[in-house]
């Protein structure tokens, strides 16, 4: 008996905790949609000096989009534009275009009409104007049963969309507009994995709130948290990167709806027995911090890490949803405020302070970046292990060659921005590539592939050599770059096709800002000088250049929008020219950031020791830090001193310092496909793990 009344107690005393975690939840959400917090204030004035976007697909550009401040003539503008039915008169409701399917602005516009009407800073707070309208809108799409061929807007846009209006604007709904409703977020079932995962788990979670369902809230949630982890084949990885789709990089595109859902979602949870946890929150800290803040310079995304997505200010959108994303979680997770704090002042202040410097590769997404005070690159590159893009739904219409050793440089931030239009997509930064007039090949229903998997990088956190294996097309080349906090050498060997197409390695291709220099034209010693930053050529069979202005249709890139939405920029061209079919063809060029053309003319290029610039073997000594960098595609076998012989038994990336009569030796197999190597120093056998970068000591030399 005494059993049963502790039960009953038990019970009486849990319902109206989680009654009260409903109620927590559902007022959580509301306040999230109508972006009711001080706290992002600053950052939403920032956003919304850009111009609002009249073309949208993307889902974390539409939440920024509505995060606009409520403008009064706006939202006068879409009540006369709803027509008696509840339809709008400017929508194509026939379009089955799949990227930014034309119906949904049906209910994206309701949305926006039920913030005016939920929000006490509106001038439309509680209108019966509006009430009536939203009712006729609803009435319209419920009737019409619209449905897009892409499955995403039928089971993941329009019922997210839905389900804000419907719990905005609950104590206003007819029984049969909620059961219309509650069918319409019914599509979305608990499935899939990632982030297209987090978001169905989300819609059901809205329409057990709407029902009360107390137990389908707790799955849901735990669904969300469940893509809370790094060990999974897709979502985020334990290199702090992020893969949807395959083995693919997607930090601009699913990994940035990732993190603004998650951060949405964090607070949503918050002072409820639902929160996330400290581990699970610890994990998005190291997503964000360590991922996407090693991505992010000056308030722009890395254009090396935007995925598919090339849309009009891509570059600042993202940074600002990752901006926004650690503010909310700042407040949440107290133990990782500061890193937080470090990812937000870096990027919301012109000359802020920058995070996360040095040398860092994501070793499971062919990405490396490396960051000084001044400046970050990057390099993109893909194997047979990773995917390097995809285009789907009109996305990414020029992005055969995107992955192919891609190079991007960046001090203040926007050196690409809104370039896209207007770039040559056969000479992005970095990548060695057939120069013809024919129509770029097509990625829809291709897997991009780089048919090697040596393709890796070693480092000792300041500097760094990353290789790539370039095979696609009939053309092979291998690609290295040796990066420091002053420079970062480029080197190619071995560069070989059967094709009639001249062969060029774009040295660089970005906005032009101010007069491209030539300082010095001598054989294997070209210098030139762009916007602070210098070029120097060393080996190029024939070095070109070109300043034009170009213009460009958005639309040939991403087809969502429309034909007469051109860019036109000034935009600046270095290449070298490998001629046609070359034969083991070669390059090396320096390229030195934040610097000053008399830093360019006095750069002694000797001082860099380029000892060997094979298809075998790229070598590189380094006389100011004692260490010799090295990409060995076959076993290893060569004398580094007099005193020193190294040998392996299987090819990769060596670092070697020599302090003294000691060596310090860091080693990484870019393959990934052994489990370990012998190396040998002097005869003294070691045996070392080859997939993440290891150091091992030396025997001395005396």
């Amino acid at each position: 008996m005494r059993k049963l009344l502790l039960i009953a107690l038990w019970v009486g005393f849990c319902l109206p905790c989680i009654a009260n975690d409903i109620q927590t939840i559902r007022r959580n959400y509301k306040q999230a949609i109508l972006t009711e917090d001080a706290d992002v204030a600053e950052v939403l004035t920032l956003l919304t000096a850009l111009p609002k976007e009249a073309t949208v697909s993307d889902n974390v550009i539409v939440e920024l989009m509505q995060q606009y401040p409520l403008d009064d003539a706006f939202i006068t503008s879409l009540l006369e534009r709803v027509q008696p039915d509840g339809s709008w008169s400017d929508v194509d409701y026939t379009s089955q275009l799949r990227s930014g399917w034309p119906p949904s602005d049906h209910v994206r516009r309701t949305v926006e009409l039920t913030k005016a009407f939920s929000s006490t800073k509106s001038a439309f707070y509680q209108s019966e104007r509006v009430k009536e309208t939203i009712h006729r809108l609803l009435a319209f799409w419920f009737k019409s049963k619209l449905r897009s061929d892409n499955w995403w807007h039928n089971e993941i846009g329009v019922p997210k969309l839905m389900g804000s209006i419907l719990v905005l604007f609950e104590e206003n709904l007819t029984p049969w507009e909620l059961e219309e409703g509650i069918q319409v977020l019914n599509h979305a079932q608990i499935k899939m994995t990632g982030q297209n995962k987090v978001w169905l788990s989300a819609n059901v979670l809205i329409r057990a709130l709407l029902q009360n369902d107390l137990e389908l809230v707790k799955t849901a949630r735990n669904s969300i948290a469940s893509e809370i982890r790094n060990d999974q084949l897709e979502g985020i990885k334990a290199d702090h990167s992020f893969h949807q789709h395959g083995a693919q990089l997607q930090f601009g595109n699913y990994g940035m709806s990732f993190v603004t859902s998650m951060s949405l979602w964090a607070q949503v949870f918050a002072g409820s027995s639902l929160g996330f946890n400290q581990e699970q929150l610890d994990i998005l800290s190291d997503l964000i911090n360590e991922g996407y803040g090693r991505i992010l310079w000056k308030g722009y995304m890395d254009t090396n890490s935007l995925g598919r997505q090339y849309f009009h200010n891509v570059q600042r959108h993202k940074a600002f949803a990752v901006i926004l994303s650690a503010i909310n979680l700042a407040k949440i997770d107290s133990k990782n405020q500061d890193k937080y704090n470090a990812l937000i002042t870096g990027n919301l202040l012109v000359n802020g302070a920058t995070n996360k410097l040095g040398f860092y590769h994501f070793w499971q997404s062919d990405l490396t970046v490396q960051r000084t005070s001044q400046w970050m690159t990057s390099i993109r590159m893909a194997s047979r292990r990773v995917i390097g893009a995809e285009a789907l739904n009109g996305d990414n219409l020029k992005g055969y060659y995107v992955a192919d050793g891609a190079m991007m440089l960046y001090q203040t931030g926007d050196e690409y921005d809104n370039i896209f239009p207007c770039w040559d997509w056969r000479k992005i930064p970095g990548i060695t590539n057939y120069e013809t007039t024919q129509p770029l090949p097509s990625l829809v229903g291709k897997s991009y592939k780089n048919e090697s998997n040596f393709v890796g990088s070693a480092g000792d956190g300041k500097t760094g050599l990353t290789a790539m294996e370039l095979n696609r097309d009939g053309l092979k080349a291998h690609k290295a770059w040796l990066f420091t906090g002053k420079f970062i050498l480029c080197l190619g060997a071995g560069i070989t096709t059967d094709s009639t197409c001249v062969v060029t390695t774009s040295v660089e291709q970005r906005l032009q800002r101010g007069s491209l220099l030539q300082l010095k034209h001598k054989k294997n010693d070209i210098r030139l000088f762009h916007d602070r930053t210098g070029y120097i050529i060393v080996d190029g069979k024939d070095v070109k250049t070109q300043t034009a202005q170009r213009t460009g249709k958005w639309n040939e890139i991403m087809n969502i929008y429309p034909d007469d939405m051109t860019e036109t920029n000034e935009i600046v061209s270095i290449w070298i020219d490998h001629g046609v079919k070359p034969q083991k063809a070669s390059y090396a060029y320096f390229v030195l950031p934040a610097t000053d053309e008399k830093a360019v003319k006095s750069f002694d290029p000797t001082s860099v020791k380029i000892l060997q610039n094979t298809p075998d073997l790229q070598l590189v000594y380094l006389p100011a830090n004692h260490t010799h960098y090295i990409a060995s595609y076959n076993p290893l076998q060569m004398d580094l001193y007099k005193d020193v012989h190294i040998e392996s038994d299987f090819g990769g990336l060596f670092l070697i310092k020599r302090i003294g009569k000691e060596l310090e030796l860091t080693f990484s197999d870019p393959t990934q496909t052994q489990t370990s190597i012998n190396i040998w120093v002097n005869k003294k056998k070691y045996t070392v793990a080859g997939i993440i970068p290891i150091k091992i000591p030396s025997p001395s030399m005396i």
